[in-house]
């Protein structure tokens, strides 16, 4: 797993629980001294925080572990997966354009760096040099044809 998404990833849970161990608790302590709980704003949304954020924090914690799962050895090195570079030929807009098949917390569309979980790049995964991928995007059927192909392998050397 790329150190940086480890880090923010971590950063967050840190942050998330402090909140639930030591923030909410405050928070809820104060509602329940202020007496009627059925009619007490305060309480219940401090109970919806902790709600959203016990569940927050599950979701983080599986991510971890997922991307803590990916093993290097696994990621082929003549198709494309996560860590690689595609140039491909859009015959929709008539133009190349570069991807970076990236995790969805490093995604940003606007620097082509694509979530192996959107459609292109779930259309993208295993694909080689040459390959034709028709891909349905919220702008319309797209069909991207595999001109070049750099794994992460070929980054690495």
């Amino acid at each position: 797993m790329p150190e940086h998404i480890k880090k923010k990833l971590s950063e967050e849970i840190t942050v998330l629980e402090h909140e639930l161990n030591h923030e909410l608790p405050k928070e809820l302590k104060k509602a329940v001294a202020m007496g009627d709980l059925s009619e007490n704003a305060e309480y219940h949304m401090a109970k919806q925080r902790q709600e959203f954020v016990r569940a927050r924090l599950g979701q983080l914690k599986q991510r971890m572990a997922d991307l803590s799962m990916i093993n290097m050895a696994n990621i082929p090195r003549d198709r494309a997966a996560i860590g690689s570079t595609l140039l491909v030929y859009d015959s929709t807009k008539e133009e190349k354009i570069e991807y970076k098949l990236v995790t969805s917390e490093e995604s940003d569309v606007t620097k082509g760096l694509i979530s192996t979980s959107s459609p292109i790049g779930r259309a993208l995964m295993g694909k080689k040099v040459g390959d034709v991928s028709e891909v349905v995007t919220p702008a319309g059927k797209r069909e991207l044809e595999v001109l070049k192909l750099t794994t992460i392998h070929d980054e690495g050397q």
